[in-house]
């Protein structure tokens, strides 16, 4: 199993940046695991709606140009369904059952993710309610998706 995860944006944060690797390491035993940044564009303060739209679509750009053709992909989206962690295991299970080879989870910038990024998803996928800085969000995908495989294998886990 291939995964990939694209993000908009650099980690800037050592912590932030300690737990990726922390987690694409024990990830290395169950998947290959790619992690594709794209430049984010700065907002300004104060930017208009009709502006955020643009830097939107710049960064959604970036990101359809990063996805490859045989990629699943499912974005971060608060709009999208809501899974407990045994759920999403069971999920991306049953999806590799369906013979899908190559996840590709897609993080948008501060402002989210472009109508065409969201259009080109095959699933959008929600945490939750809240919304979370983009690097704290990679860290808690990647443990996800690392709890997945444990739960999957039937390993031990922390509930």
């Amino acid at each position: 199993m291939k995964i990939s995860v694209i993000a908009v944006g650099k980690i800037k944060e050592k912590y932030f940046t300690d737990a990726v690797r922390e987690y694409s390491k024990r990830l290395s035993r169950y998947c290959r695991l790619e992690i594709l940044e794209v430049p984010d564009e700065k907002t300004p303060e104060g930017a208009s709606q009709a502006l955020e739209e643009q830097i939107k679509e710049r960064e959604g750009q970036r990101i359809l140009s990063a996805l490859k053709e045989d990629a699943y992909v499912i974005a971060l989206a608060i709009q999208g369904k809501r899974r407990t962690s045994p759920e999403l295991a069971a999920h991306l299970e049953q999806l590799t059952v369906r013979g899908v080879s190559h996840l590709c989870f897609v993080i948008g910038g501060s402002l989210g993710l472009s109508e065409a990024v969201l259009a080109r998803a095959d699933e959008k996928l929600s945490f939750s309610d809240m919304t979370f800085p983009h690097q704290l969000m990679r860290v808690i995908l990647l443990e996800q998706i690392y709890r997945s495989f444990r739960i999957m294998r039937g390993e031990p886990y922390h509930k």
